[in-house]
């Protein structure tokens, strides 16, 4: 009896006990990485760090399997600057011996240069394909690349969390297809030529074949710039039919790890700075018998400096029939939801926002959904559509969302899928916990300066009901000029927002042309009540509840900071708007090393200049501490 087998067998056992005893999925936990610093080896480029975990066993069945990546400011070096491709890989032997070797996942590292002590984000990414894999013991390897000194680096953890229950599908076998960085562009030796189709045999009882793929374009030629910034398409076939034909680009500028210290803002080949990337998953009904899959490029020839690489890592998965005929689970909720990965979304005063997905063999076409937050009535929306196995909906109910002060949790339930019983109840509701928006005046001041781009900028205020109070459309604004509008509210539930049409913000410190801008609001005495991020690619959103009671608290600092310009000859300026008076600290260090300390004993408001003519070149950072408390952390280039 082999791997997949046991997996069967597992899954037949645990569906019968679970239906007669129905309970809560059990969730356990396998911590690998646990704060591990990793730096680069500059010699190689490439540094492994291998650390063992203990899984469930093959007897023991597992509905799903996710894995958690989260990179933080290590507790005796400084953060790491550049931004990295790494894999992440289980090692284990086969049962003929032989080293199994696949990658579960790839981290495109952030810039982290202006990320303190403390500084930690958390990314999520599905690897149930390789739950089969993920038994006894098993080795996790983290594949850090890059050229970094040992005075930088990252505090590594990776965390698998693991719900047991039946499989949603039984997979019977799996081939590995392209692994490997592939040159891309080069006419002495093409992509195509590397790139060949592969044979398979659907096996007894597959009816699904799955294509999961991570792929990543690096190298920086001519004309275009690839593979990190230029477009290309890609296209899968199986049997010469078109299964999925893509373009492989990904927007930055939504990125919800922001600001970042560096070129983070700038779209790439289909991945990001800061990003743990999710696969693409392409499902194949197929009938039994041989098959040949392949996967072609979009025809390129460079004309200088050839380097592009495609670097692909592709599995094909063979899978049952899914287990039941009627199976539906909430898939994730964005809105409302504390998670970082969400962070551009939440906290959110209206609309909440979630993914359920079909998991059973029969098309789903219709759902009742009951959702709400703790405390409050529970409301109820009777979902309609058509998803095929495996497919997602996403489901954005109109209205506000209900919450106390502080924390709350959201609960969204299915139930009676196609008006029947769900095939398993493990995950058929999800409860997220999130932050109530903040409470402001009804009253207040929206003060905007423009850039010298004005025309990508659009500033709105939306009620409860998707109506738009106040607005500033492109068309009105002229560039650097400071726009002061009063606004009056009734009290409710509002959303205040920023759009950036370029992706490159108001401010951005490699573009210094774009000139600076900012967006912020004050009560009617003058007092900073919020401030928005410049740095914000396309743009920025504040949901808050509006209040004639509310009273602000000075004991609660706010502050305003700009840094400008940052690609600099020889100085540049700091303004810092705050609603309290308080003393400043400016440290300018100069790849990690402080090379200037300003002290000043009481400041609230101010415009500050600092020469940096005679400072040496490379990476500078200017941080600003207030009362002993960094507050604002910006690179600066000579």
């Amino acid at each position: 009896i082999n791997i997949f087998e046991l997996v069967f067998v597992a899954g037949l056992f645990f569906l019968i006990s679970f239906n007669c005893f129905a309970q809560k999925p059990k969730v356990i936990n396998v911590v690998t990485h646990n704060r591990t610093t990793i730096i680069c080896d500059p010699a190689t480029g490439s540094k492994s760090y291998i650390k063992p975990g203990i899984f469930p066993s093959i007897k023991t069945p597992i509905r799903k399997v996710t894995m958690k990546v989260t990179l933080g400011s290590p507790d005796s070096l400084f953060t790491a600057h550049w931004d990295y491709l790494d894999h992440i890989k289980l090692r284990k032997k086969g049962k003929n011996g032989e080293t199994i070797n696949y990658e579960l996942g790839r981290m495109l590292t952030p810039y982290g240069s202006i990320y303190n002590k403390g500084w930690q984000w958390q990314w999520k990414v599905d690897v149930t394909d390789f739950a089969p894999f993920l038994r006894d013991s098993v080795e996790i390897e983290y594949v850090h690349s890059g050229y970094e000194d040992k005075t930088v680096g990252w505090a590594l953890t990776i965390d698998f969390e693991i719900v047991l229950g039946p499989p949603v599908v039984v997979q019977l076998g799996m081939t590995p297809l392209w692994n490997a960085g592939y040159k891309y562009g080069d006419a002495k030796e093409k992509i195509e030529e590397n790139l060949l189709p592969i044979d398979f045999v659907s096996l007894s009882g597959a009816e699904i074949s799955r294509i999961r793929i991570q792929h990543t374009g690096h190298g920086m030629d001519k004309p275009k710039g690839c593979s990190e910034f230029c477009q290309r398409w890609r296209e899968i076939k199986m049997d010469g039919k078109v299964v999925d034909h893509r373009n492989m680009w990904k927007d930055c500028g939504d990125n919800p790890l922001y600001p970042q210290g560096g070129t983070w803002i700038y779209d790439r080949a289909y991945w990001c700075p800061g990003d743990l990337q999710v696969p693409d998953v392409i499902d194949v009904m197929t009938e039994p018998g041989k098959h040949e899959v392949s996967l072609a490029m979009e025809p390129y020839e460079a004309t200088g400096n050839v380097q592009a690489v495609e670097n692909i890592s592709a599995y094909l998965f063979q899978y049952s029939k899914p287990t039941h005929k009627v199976d539906v689970a909430v898939d994730q909720i964005m809105v409302p939801n504390n998670e970082q990965q969400y962070a551009r979304l939440n906290p959110s005063s209206f609309n909440p926002r979630f993914v359920i997905r079909n998991l059973g063999y029969e098309n789903l076409e219709s759902v009742t959904v009951i959702y709400g937050t703790e405390g409050f009535p529970k409301e109820k929306f009777n979902w309609k559509g058509n998803l095929k196995f495996n497919e997602t909906a996403e489901i954005v109910i109109l209205g506000a969302i209900m919450s106390k002060p502080g924390a709350n949790k959201y609960t969204v339930k299915l139930s009676r899928p196609n008006g029947a019983k769900d095939g398993w109840r493990g995950d058929d509701q999800l409860t997220t916990t999130f932050v109530s928006p903040d409470v402001l005046p009804t009253n207040f001041v929206i003060e905007f300066l423009t850039n010298n781009k004005p025309k990508d900028n659009t500033v709105f205020l939306l009620g409860e009901k998707g109506d738009t109070i106040y607005h500033k459309l492109p068309s009105e604004l002229k560039m650097n000029t400071v726009y002061r509008d009063t606004i009056k509210l009734k009290e409710g539930k509002y959303e205040l927002g920023l759009i950036d049409s370029a992706g490159d913000g108001l401010q951005f410190w490699a573009e210094p042309k774009n000139g600076d801008g900012y967006l912020r609001m004050f009560d009617m005495k003058g007092d900073l009540i919020h401030t928005f991020e410049s740095d914000c690619g396309n743009g920025e959103k504040l949901s808050f509840t509006a209040s004639s009671n509310f009273v602000g608290d000075k004991t609660q600092a706010k502050y305003a900071f700009s840094l400008y310009p940052r690609l600099v000859i020889d100085k540049t300026e700091l303004n810092i708007v705050s609603n309290k008076t308080s003393q400043m600290t400016v440290l300018i260090t100069v790849n990690g090393v402080v090379h200037e300390k300003h002290e000043y004993k009481a400041i609230k408001n101010g415009l500050l200049t600092y020469s940096l003519a005679n400072l040496p070149k490379g990476r500078i950072v200017l941080e600003v501490f207030m009362d002993g408390a960094s507050k604002f952390k910006g690179r600066l280039n000579k």
